[in-house]
């Protein structure tokens, strides 16, 4: 089987999870590679993702490795012979990788958690209000390349908007409710958006107001996607390179800690859903 060019975060995450299994094993590489009659080279490119590995190979690594798993080990042999081609292959070529790996962990997750402070959600913007942050990130960028990040940012709704919505809650600052990327109408679009995303049960949305006290998360802004089981979770934070994906059981507990820390400093659904209602009032 020849080697992929390009690794998906989630073909990265099955190679991970498998070299944790070898290393809690204590076994190195090589050994590894003797019982699939392959060589250590070959394991380390399965372990970063890189080549694949059928269900047959990781039934047999797991029980070579003592796993007793078994919802692990399933859900392990269901990442690798997943051949979901999903809408954001369409855009493979055409946007740089991680907008297809954020849209490939959006569709596998059992639930999203997001926070974000600065700018309304990705899955719950328009159009409009989309087009106009890549606009003034990237100025001068030509309409080839601007509009389909626009196309692929309304595509992604489709995970809690389809025919089997994902669970989908996120905290909001304030901030991100009054900023006018665009002007009036487009900030006044884009609240009534929120709001039936609110009343068509899409999104559980809740406000972190500009008066809260003790409020020190101004810098956090985080996505975190279930998994088949928790193990498996993965957390999405903005890094200077791009998206970072968070598989580490330490900084996972970290992001659960942080959500629910954030969450105590927001209003409740109902007084967010009053609170966005008159915004709109203002504008």
């Amino acid at each position: 089987m020849p080697l992929r060019s390009h690794a998906s975060a989630r073909q990265v995450r099955l190679g991970t999870e498998l070299r944790r299994l070898r290393e809690a094993a204590g076994l190195k590489a090589r050994e590894a590679a003797q019982l699939l009659n392959s060589t250590s080279a070959q394991i380390s490119q399965m372990e970063l993702g890189f080549a694949g590995v059928s269900k047959e190979r990781v039934r047999r690594l797991a029980a070579h490795y003592a796993c007793t798993d078994d919802a692990l080990i399933d859900a392990l042999v269901a990442m690798a012979t997943d051949r979901t081609r999903g809408w954001w292959e369409e855009y493979r070529g055409v946007l740089p990788p991680v907008f297809q790996d954020t849209a490939e962990a959006e569709y596998h997750a059992a639930f999203l958690r997001e926070v974000v402070i600065t700018h309304v959600p990705g899955l719950l913007q328009t159009a409009d209000y989309a087009r106009a942050i890549y606009t003034y990130v990237h100025p001068g960028m030509p309409e080839s390349e601007l509009e389909p990040r626009v196309e692929h940012r309304m595509k992604r709704r489709v995970v809690i908007e389809g025919d089997a919505p994902t669970p989908y809650e996120t905290l909001i600052h304030e901030c991100s409710l009054r900023v006018r990327v665009a002007d009036r109408d487009t900030s006044r679009a884009q609240l009534l958006e929120i709001l039936g995303q609110i009343e068509e049960g899409h999104a559980k949305v809740q406000v972190i107001p500009f008066d809260r006290d003790g409020f020190g998360g101004a810098g956090i802004s985080m996505m975190y996607a279930g998994g088949p089981l928790s193990r498996l979770d993965t957390g999405l934070r903005d890094a200077p390179t791009g998206v970072a994906f968070i598989d580490a059981d330490a900084q996972l507990k970290q992001l659960r800690t942080l959500f629910r820390r954030i969450q105590d400093a927001s209003l409740d659904p109902v007084a967010s859903r009053d609170f966005i209602h008159r915004l709109t009032k203002e504008l």
